[in-house]
């Protein structure tokens, strides 16, 4: 079926106006399939701007890019109007370099990162490898939220391989650079049995904060509160302390100095950690959820009425 012209002139306006252009299922924020998500991924670690299109959102493209590229599946990468091709393609440039040299990007660093394995891990490993038939590397994945996945694999002869107590580990190249200093051991404990990843270059996780003291801080001006409930529901109930909100959408927010600490509160507790969560994934380095919400306040400073 030939492609629309009035579609065709679509689609060579948005290549023209972007020179980098992923059609993708949702957004790099919120991709809505896993390879739409590895190829937003991919070119995120790379640090470029790019353009993306969602064609979940707009069924004419989502039909006629696959026939404006003779190229059947979503998602699909466009650099300088010419088709790169799919999520696998995208990866594999990316691993080789080829996507740097395409973007005009200095050569990937493929410098294995340092590790270490303690003995007590690299037994397990080793045990595991053995059971496996020998032939197998430990795999790391390691994300942009930094969420950690290992599994034995077949050697991968494109990958950067890093050792430590006689064991290979492989990782790909955005996962390789989020690795360095990373420490494999093995637990047998109250946590339970098993490997633990030790990883410093994660941001620390979201932790708890009282309502007494996180008046204090905000008092002090070492704290910034972030109230996420919308302005109806603060006008039932707010600390009378200085806060920021969501009104304005969360750019504002976002654009603070990751040394900024952040305490986040909504009703209960349970919106504020969602947010705390995702300004912890950008790099915030001291977020705090506030325990119990406006509830709790209210219980710390009875004049808060409780809805």
């Amino acid at each position: 079926m030939s492609l629309d012209p009035a579609l065709r002139d679509r689609i060579r306006s948005l290549l023209a106006s972007h020179h980098v252009v992923l059609f993708m299922k949702g957004s790099p924020q919120a991709p809505q399939c896993g390879f739409s998500a590895r190829a937003a991924g991919t070119l995120d670690a790379l640090g470029i701007e790019y353009a993306h299109v969602d064609v979940l959102a707009d069924p004419e493209i989502r039909e006629g890019i696959k026939r404006y590229g003779d190229w059947p599946t979503i998602p699909q990468l466009y650099i300088g109007g010419e088709l790169v091709g799919g999520s696998d393609i995208i990866v594999q440039m990316a691993q080789s370099g080829e996507l740097h040299a395409a973007l005009g990007l200095p050569a990937p660093d493929r410098t294995p990162p340092r590790i270490a394995i303690t003995p007590a891990a690299a037994r397990m490993l080793r045990e595991a490898i053995a059971s496996a038939g020998g032939e197998v590397v430990v795999r790391v994945e390691i994300d942009a939220q930094f969420r950690t996945r290992l599994q034995l694999t077949p050697p991968d002869p494109g990958a950067i391989t890093a050792e430590a107590e006689g064991i290979r580990v492989q990782f790909d190249l955005a996962g390789a650079r989020r690795a360095e200093g990373l420490r494999l051991d093995f637990v047998d404990d109250a946590r339970g049995r098993g490997l633990v990843v030790d990883n410093p270059n994660a941001p620390p996780p979201v932790r708890a904060l009282d309502p007494a003291e996180a008046e204090a801080r905000i008092r002090a001006g070492t704290l910034t509160l972030v109230d996420v409930r919308p302005r109806e529901e603060r006008a039932l109930a707010s600390v009378p302390l200085a806060f920021l909100s969501f009104d304005e959408g969360l750019a504002p927010i976002e654009a603070l100095g990751k040394d900024t600490p952040l305490a986040f509160l909504c009703h209960h507790g349970g919106r504020s950690q969602q947010a705390a969560e995702h300004f912890r994934q950008l790099g915030f380095r001291e977020v705090y959820n506030v325990t119990g919400g406006i509830d709790a306040w209210a219980e710390h400073d009875p004049s808060i009425p409780t809805y």
